[in-house]
């Protein structure tokens, strides 16, 4: 297996579409601005470039890991590196893994599967990581929701990409 730059740079950019539709005015613009003390004026100074820029590493960051969570092969090829001829590509482990991803290697490999997994990311990581936070911070839960549903979904779209075509 081989890490998939292509795939890997267009699944970050759900985020940045998912944020479009989601925090934009045809779904939660004004419920996510009230939430967070933003009006129309006080975001008129962002540098937006800068913003989308930044986000987009950070995508490509979750991207970049998110195949490992969703392809099961990477596991496998994790669980034999180090062993004997694994590096040389010959011989011993390696020849076993390429044995093994020819059998096994399209197995749960759809966007559906990778979407189950981004979704249980987003409920089991997101969720967690995002009500602590607004717990401390005083948020209110349809602050939460509005920014957990947002992962949740925007996950399930980037797993599903990435299981689908890396």
């Amino acid at each position: 297996m081989k890490f998939n730059f292509l795939i890997t740079a267009l699944a970050a950019l759900v985020p940045m579409i998912m944020g479009f539709i989601w925090y934009g005015p045809m779904l939660f613009k004004n419920a996510w601005m009230k939430e967070v003390g933003f009006t129309d004026e006080s975001t008129k100074d962002s540098n937006m470039g800068l913003i989308f820029g930044l986000a987009y590493v950070l995508s490509f960051l979750l991207a970049f890991i998110l195949q490992t969570l969703v392809i099961h092969q990477w596991g496998v090829q994790s669980t034999l590196m180090g062993e004997p001829g694994f590096v040389e590509e010959t011989g011993g482990a390696y020849a076993y893994f390429q044995e093994f991803m020819s059998n096994f290697g399209d197995r749960f490999r759809t966007f559906k599967h990778g979407a189950l997994h981004g979704t249980m990311i987003g409920l089991f990581v997101g969720l967690p990581l995002l009500g602590t936070q607004a717990l401390f911070e005083r948020k209110s839960v349809k602050y939460v929701l509005i920014n957990v549903g947002y992962w949740v979904i925007t996950l399930a779209l980037m797993g599903g990409v990435i299981c689908q075509w890396a």
